[in-house]
């Protein structure tokens, strides 16, 4: 037996809780900037709650880098502003509601 979606109470095999969410989202924004002992880092921003520590995740695995989550703020180690939008499209996040920005 399936386990239940505990949001929608449909079954997991069908539920479509998570593209729904993705599909709201608001606008997401992506820079890269200079930190601590100038190393570029890459800020992703716009996204809160489950989908923020999500897509921190597997976007930390998929560019083989470091980072964290937390604030609204996903902060990869490195210069991947390009391959993060492709990244998010690949995951469900509409391209329209992504926006890259040069270093701040």
């Amino acid at each position: 037996m399936s386990e239940i979606c505990p949001k929608c109470g449909l079954p997991l095999d069908i539920c479509a809780c998570q593209s729904i969410a993705k599909q709201t989202t608001q606008s997401i924004k992506i820079y890269s900037t200079k930190k601590r002992f100038n190393r570029l880092v890459t800020i992703v921003e716009g996204l809160s709650g489950e989908a923020l520590r999500e897509t921190a995740k597997s976007l930390k695995h998929k560019l083989a880098c470091g980072g964290s989550s937390k604030d609204g703020l996903i902060v990869l180690q490195g210069d991947h502003v390009g391959k993060t939008k492709e990244l998010l499209i690949l995951l469900g996040y509409p391209e329209e509601t992504i926006t890259i920005t040069r270093e701040r």
